[in-house]
């Protein structure tokens, strides 16, 4: 079994998994104003059902960013990109493409 070295994040350095995440964050605010999982009509977060495993209301109004939801999913994303050694998106259209095509992870 081969062991992934990763070298030690240095002090004031932020870790490659911030850094995709951050920059998919961004990526995801050129796309979408509200978060691409939010209903508006019943105020359902799509996304609680499939990271949490229950539905749920959105507590936010579909604002995405710093949503504890919204950054496990793309914590989980990067996961099973790193542990399936593929090619990390560098847009967040691309996530949402693949999404539903790997879930369950």
């Amino acid at each position: 079994m081969v062991e992934e070295i990763r070298e030690p994040v240095k002090e004031g350095e932020e870790s490659p998994e911030k850094r995709w995440i951050q920059k998919m964050l961004k990526s995801a605010k050129r796309y979408h104003k509200l978060c691409p999982y939010y209903d508006k009509k019943t105020g359902q977060c799509l996304l609680m059902v499939t990271v949490e495993g229950k539905p749920g209301k959105c507590d936010r109004d579909g604002k995405f960013d710093g949503c504890p939801v919204f950054m496990k999913f793309l914590e989980k994303m990067y996961e099973y990109y790193t542990k399936n050694k593929k090619v990390l998106p560098k847009d967040f259209q691309d996530v949402v493409n693949q999404a539903y095509l790997i879930w369950p992870l």
